[in-house]
This record gives C-alpha cells, sequence and structure tokens, in this order.
C-alpha cells in the first residue's frame, strides 16, 4: 500500500537519522510516544520492520535504510525549492501582471518598458479590462482603477492621479458640422458615448444629463474604440488631456472641467504588497505619475 501519511515518514526518517527516539522527538518538537506510534503505524502499513530495536537506540533495517535514502533525497529537493522560491520572492524578476481600464493603456504602457529597462527580468502581463480582476484570487498582482476608491477587504488602497477629460472632436467633424460654442449649443450635434462600465466615468454622466439619445451616433463599449470613433469623425467626445494634447487632427471643444476628473487608484492584495517586485513597480509608477500631473 502507498506512502501517504508524510508525518509518519518523516519522523521514521528523524529516528533512521539519529538513531534514537527521543532525538527525533526533539528534533521534530513531538513526544516521544507520538514517534513509537508514527513508527508502529507505518511498519504495519508497509508489512515489514524498518528498524532493529536495541538497548542504544534504532538501527534501521535494509527496507529502513531505502526509506531514509529516499526521504534525504526529497528533503534536498525540497531545500532547494524553497531557496529557489525565496530567491524569486525577495527578487525583482517574473511575470507581473497589472489589470487597469482601458482607456489609460496608451498612459501605462510607457511605464512598463522603462519598469522593464531597470529590471530585465520582469514580464510584463497587462490586462486591459471593463471586469474587475480578483486580486485575492491572483489575477493579478496590481490594478489600476478609476472612480470611487476599492473597498474591497484585504486590499491596499493608494492613490495616483487625476485623470483630466476635454471634449473633443476630429477636424474633419468641425468642417462638417461646426462647433458649440458651449453646452447651449449642443442642439444638432452628433456625440460619441459609451455603454457598460465605461458609462460610469463622471464626465459620460455629465455628458447624458445635457444630450438626448437620438444625438449619440455611436456608442462604443471601450475608451479605445471610443477615441478611434472621435478621430474618425463621428461626433463630439470625451478623450483624456494626455492622449488628446499633442493630436494636431482634433479640435479642443471644451477645456478640462474639475468636475470631470476621475481619481486613479493602486491597488494591490496585503499578501503581496510587501514582495520587492510589487514595491519595486509601484514605487516606479507612482515616480512616474508625478509627471502627469503636468497634463
Amino acid at each position: 500500500m502507498g506512502l501517504d501519511n508524510w508525518d509518519e515518514i518523516r519522523t521514521a526518517f528523524q529516528v533512521a537519522r539519529l538513531g534514537t527516539v527521543s532525538g527525533a522527538a526533539e528534533v521534530l518538537g513531538v513526544h516521544h510516544a507520538t514517534v513509537i506510534r508514527h513508527i508502529d503505524a507505518l511498519e504495519r502499513r508497509l508489512g515489514t520492520k524498518l528498524f532493529q530495536r536495541h538497548a542504544r537506540g534504532y538501527t534501521p533495517t535494509e527496507a529502513g535504510r531505502d526509506l531514509q535514502a529516499v526521504a534525504q533525497a526529497t528533503e534536498d529537493q525540497f531545500s532547494q525549492l524553497a531557496g529557489r522560491i525565496r530567491g524569486q520572492v525577495e527578487s525583482v524578476t517574473g511575470e507581473l501582471i497589472v489589470t487597469s481600464i482601458s482607456g489609460i493603456a496608451t498612459l501605462v504602457t510607457p511605464v512598463f518598458v522603462s519598469f522593464q529597462a531597470a529590471h530585465p527580468g520582469v514580464r510584463v502581463r497587462f490586462l486591459a479590462d471593463t471586469r474587475v480582476f480578483r486580486l485575492e484570487y491572483g489575477e493579478a498582482h496590481v490594478a489600476l482603477r478609476a472612480g470611487a476608491s476599492p473597498e474591497e477587504p484585504d486590499n491596499v488602497v493608494q492613490p495616483l492621479a487625476l485623470m483630466r477629460a476635454g471634449l473633443y472632436a476630429a477636424r474633419s467633424y468641425v468642417r462638417n458640422h461646426g462647433t458649440p460654442a458651449g453646452e447651449d449649443e449642443f442642439a444638432g450635434h452628433r456625440f460619441v458615448t459609451a455603454n457598460g462600465e465605461v458609462l460610469r466615468a463622471p464626465f459620460h454622466r455629465w455628458l447624458r444629463e445635457r444630450v438626448s439619445d437620438e444625438a449619440f451616433s455611436f456608442t462604443a463599449s471601450d475608451a479605445t474604440t471610443m477615441a478611434a470613433a472621435i478621430r474618425a469623425g463621428a461626433g463630439i467626445g470625451f478623450l483624456s488631456v494626455y492622449e488628446a494634447q499633442n493630436d494636431p487632427d482634433l479640435v479642443e471643444i471644451m477645456p478640462p472641467r474639475p468636475e470631470w476628473e476621475a481619481p486613479l487608484w493602486l491597488v494591490t492584495h496585503v499578501d503581496l504588497h510587501r514582495t520587492p517586485k510589487v514595491q519595486a513597480f509601484l514605487a516606479h509608477i507612482k515616480a512616474a505619475a508625478r509627471n502627469w500631473d503636468a497634463l
């Protein structure tokens, strides 16, 4: 029958290594009666004697020496595994999984590249999605979330930046439809908006309150598609300042307003928050975010 009780095997290994019940009990931190019980149970299960008992202690039989050799090799492998794991935990290497809303991909991608330049052993996996990834299930090391402060238990939440947005249109749209001087001239214009989770952004809510449903000529489920539609001339819509400011084909319809700002949060799980890899990335992206404020 199989060796399915690791406590008994570990006990037999220590008895074979040390030669006495008392020595094994001290190393294992158990009572000597527990050592004897484990040895007796293991011998019954295997149907053979593992030790010769004598006044000076226990001497392994041939079967006992076989068990000792295998257990020693197993212990060595576990020690090597523990060393490799400690090395991974203590170094800034391996896979770094970061999740965020899709609309900030162009902002954070250069941060990943510069982080990898500083830590070449890091492999980045960036998950841009509207769904909330579960850090407690190990789906990501770091989450970048916008809007209200996340409140999931066992997460460490830190403010990162304020995302500023303005109302823009493509020059081709302006040539065809003109430019509204303010929100009182929105009537007759075409607009681009979002649906689903993206719609929770404060500027989308602001626009929905001032524009009729019929005026929204293009609706998208993600910020990337929305931006492409605005640039293609589908209508007027919101873009982040960092994305729009250097694009000569865009016209600012309305400049950023404080009520359109959305806070961006850094979220990590408490179990991974203090690991060197996560701490190194948090420090790196916080330094980069100080430059975002200039936008």
